[in-house]
């Protein structure tokens, strides 16, 4: 799991909201389904050409060093995985299903192996064979430091895996614990039971790699495609990414993926407020056009809502999300509960809603958990607050804590204006915070220092704002990187902020890991989320919304809850 600051991911009370979020794969395809969304009731056709208007360039075009999160879903359009997102609306759209596999995988007993087989006529863009072998590779050059960056799960989940340096150190060496019985079975062997394998199988270094064309480092500026697209021209190193049908993909192997246009013109690097003047005027190629990381910002959002024919043009999105206030119980005075419970009595969170921009696009938490099926979302509210906070009960605790004539703390938050930890997030606790006699002096930190800050168990404070996001939608990598003591890390980036470790929550989180029933799992990590909840480690504030404009001839959108952005393996353009 990877922490959000590391994700291209902007939220701010004051422009806009972006989050860029990668998946599985995508592709081309003769459906003729009706149109999901695009105002209109044409039927979505093949052709045209769809332009991707971002924020953040496509770097490292290369499926070793792609994280789940990062790089929009453009990389789907080129890169086919052993399983995917269902690519549907809404909650549908957060099941996985199979993509180069004929299913979703099969697990031995105790869910430490796990056998894909791939469906029969697979081949590359050059109409090759892709083979077991290919994603075997694919899987081991992921190791290789010089192409990091991408998901660390497979170094902790694989037999051998903490240990093995890539093909390239280790002379061609593969690892062991990766089997390829014949050309379309694969087999993995893992240290420890993980019923959620076939979610992890979504990620790109399950890309087949043909061996032959790996060029190390390079192999970015020409991939290798298994999905529908294949890369004509990558400038930059993914400012402007020109895609072309890739005529080898079959619509026969791949159940998920429309792909209608003939070509995807990615152009990155552009600001916000431009993007969305673009996507609003729609004129010539950008009346074919969307984004995947560019949000309406509150203003921009008033504006467009007043406009009947823009309106109808807003995509809405929901990504396992949830900005939080954490506290560090090692730091006095908040390793007395009493303390954390009053906090979490007086805080206002209808105003720190209306500092991430207004409930359009901020809704209030008070669950660590999304409000989503998949995670397993269990409704609680253990220190109620109402609207507004309930300044009388935190008052109340804080006596019972010692601290009967009131308190002064330090609220550590972020000074970059983009981002849930902005000094508007802030000041809106600070505010509430006083009407319980709780005194906030505020302590803003240029955006690096403030991650190198909290990361670290040293320097981490007993008070701050953070975030968290899930690299697929399920309970367990939101809750063991933040609540597992035995993920507390020492020496370098270290997420579990109240540093908790606590038995019972460490073998709850090994008994739902060896679940491969992932509704019996979600039904569990949401007890999980609720009985933690009670020790009041964090404040959870809200769950970012996502607001995205799109051109006027854009048909067959589609937002899942996987991913929250616009599906681009699914749009057709005029």
């Amino acid at each position: 799991m990877r922490h959000p600051s590391r994700r291209t991911r902007r939220v701010t009370a004051a422009l806009t909201v972006s989050l860029i979020v990668t998946a599985g794969a995508a592709a081309c395809g003769p459906d003729d389904n009706d149109a999901k969304a695009g105002g209109t009731d044409a039927k979505p056709h093949k052709g045209g050409t769809l332009t991707v208007l971002n924020s953040a360039p496509q770097q490292d075009f290369d499926p070793a060093r792609l994280y789940t999160s990062g790089g929009g879903n453009v990389p789907s359009l080129v890169f086919r995985t052993l399983t995917t997102r269902n690519r549907e609306d809404g909650a549908k759209g957060a099941q996985v299903v199979p993509d180069l596999a004929t299913d979703t995988g099969r697990p031995n007993k105790d869910a430490t192996v796990w056998t894909y087989t791939l469906k029969e006529g697979l081949t590359y863009e050059d109409g090759t064979k892709i083979t077991s072998a290919d994603v075997k590779y694919g899987v081991e050059r992921s190791f290789a430091a010089e192409l990091s960056g991408g998901a660390p799960y497979l170094r902790d989940w694989l037999v051998g895996g903490a240990d093995y340096q890539g093909p390239y150190k280790d002379k061609g060496k593969g690892l062991d614990s990766i089997e390829t019985p014949d050309e379309r079975t694969i087999v993995f062997h893992l240290n420890k039971p993980e019923g959620e394998f076939p979610y992890l199988a979504t990620q790109t270094q399950f890309t087949p790699v043909p061996k032959s064309a790996d060029k190390g480092t390079k192999y970015e500026e020409h991939p290798v495609s298994s999905g529908p697209y294949k890369v004509v021209e990558n400038q930059n190193d993914g400012e402007r990414l020109i895609l072309e049908r890739n005529e080898h993909w079959s619509a026969r192997t791949d159940e998920e993926r429309k792909a209608y246009p003939d070509r995807v013109d990615v152009r990155s690097g552009l600001d916000s407020s431009v993007i969305n003047q673009r996507l609003s005027a729609s004129q010539g190629a950008d009346a074919d056009a969307v984004t995947t990381d560019t949000n309406l910002g509150p203003a921009e959002l008033a504006e467009v809502t007043g406009d009947k024919e823009l309106a109808s043009r807003v995509g809405t999105g929901h990504f396992g999300y949830t900005d939080y206030i954490a506290f560090n119980p090692k730091v006095k005075p908040f390793d007395n509960p009493k303390v954390r419970q009053a906090i979490a009595y007086a805080v206002d969170r209808t105003s720190v809603v209306n500092a991430a921009g207004g409930s359009s696009l901020a809704e209030p938490a008070t669950t660590y958990l999304p409000n989503q099926k998949s995670f397993g979302h269990t409704a609680y509210d253990h220190f109620p607050a109402g609207k507004s906070g309930n300044a009388s009960k935190a008052e109340e605790l804080l006596k019972q804590a010692g601290y009967a004539n009131g308190l002064t703390v330090t609220l550590t938050h972020s000074n970059a204006k983009d981002f849930e930890t902005s000094p508007e997030i802030a000041t809106a606790i600070q505010d509430a915070l006083k009407k319980a006699g709780i005194t906030v002096k505020l302590e803003g930190l240029e955006d690096n220092d403030y991650k190198d800050t909290i990361q670290d168990v040293k320097t981490e404070p007993g008070f701050f704002l953070a975030h968290w996001g899930a690299d697929w939608p399920s309970g367990g990598p939101f809750l063991a990187p933040i609540f597992d003591g035995r993920q507390i890390v020492k020496d370098g980036a270290n997420f579990n902020t109240g540093q908790l470790n606590d038995k019972s929550v460490n073998d709850e989180i090994d008994a739902i890991n060896k679940l491969t029933d992932l509704d019996e799992a979600a039904q569990r990590w949401g007890a999980l989320d609720k009985k933690i909840g009670e020790q009041a480690l964090t404040v959870p504030l809200f769950h970012p919304v996502y607001k995205r404009l799109y051109g006027k001839d854009v048909k067959n959108v589609v937002i899942s809850d996987w991913t929250g952005v616009l599906d681009v393996s699914q749009v057709a353009v005029k």
